[in-house]
């Protein structure tokens, strides 16, 4: 178990909003870390675009001005690994959008992580109200505008043993392969999430563009939406895997 001195960062995941789709599992060999293997549900292989927001960030304890709040959309897909507790279950990201260029190069640097800096922003529509409300987080690539939006009602509540949410939001580590072709490995801390079934999602997305084209084909309809209500979360330092 990891003590307190290897917290490398402190934030609020909140508003997550998760589409899930349904891959050719050899589309996402290529990407799969060294000493991981894909992670599957009822022998089903997914990738997951996620939007979320990133609130009072500090990174080894410290605030800093004009990077503590920010937008994050990630693509990922979902791996596991043999440790000595048992399968440590994790997410790899194909790509990660955030607006700021110094958020991606610390992520960059230190994780191995492959994150962009774009122009991005978010709406949440009536959160607090009894009717639906929409949550949406935009991106500009390529001089166009792509969305992600999410529509859910009524309250949450803690995703179902064996559940597709279940499996989507309850990964605790990520894993990331370096140019030298070695696989950091780190642990993210969180409570078990509150879920909102979406009655209404879409993403605009320029797939092609970011991901690539053999993601196209498979990012059109989402098997799964919901909305996460997020908490605090610890990301522990990195750790390079043994080859």
């Amino acid at each position: 178990m990891n003590t307190a001195p290897s917290r490398f960062l402190t934030a609020r995941w909140e508003h997550l909003a998760m589409l899930s789709y349904e891959i050719d599992p050899g589309v996402l060999r290529p990407f799969v870390p060294a000493g991981t293997e894909l992670d599957d549900w009822n022998g089903q292989t997914f990738v997951s675009v996620v939007g979320f927001m990133f609130l009072d960030t500090r990174v080894l304890g410290v605030r800093f001005p004009w990077h503590s709040n920010f937008e994050e959309v990630n693509l990922r897909f979902y791996v596991r690994r043999k440790g000595s507790e048992g399968w440590r279950r994790g997410v790899v990201f194909i790509k990660e959008l955030v607006p700021r260029f110094a958020i991606a190069w610390v992520a960059r640097t230190y994780y191995g992580e492959n994150y962009v800096a774009l122009p991005m922003q978010h709406s949440m529509g009536n959160p607090d109200g009894p009717g639906p409300r929409r949550v949406s987080y935009s991106w500009w690539f390529e001089d166009r505008e792509n969305m992600l939006e999410l529509t859910v009602a009524g309250d949450g509540q803690l995703a179902a043993a064996g559940s597709m949410e279940e499996f989507v939001t309850e990964h605790y580590w990520g894993y990331a392969r370096r140019k030298n072709g070695a696989t950091t490995e780190y642990r993210v801390e969180h409570p078990r999430w509150q879920v909102f079934p979406a009655e209404g999602a879409r993403l605009v997305c320029d797939v092609a563009g970011l991901y690539g084209q053999t993601f196209v084909e498979f990012m059109r309809s989402p098997v799964s939406a919901f909305l996460a209500d997020g908490s605090q979360v610890v990301v522990h330092k990195g750790q390079v895997l043994p080859t």
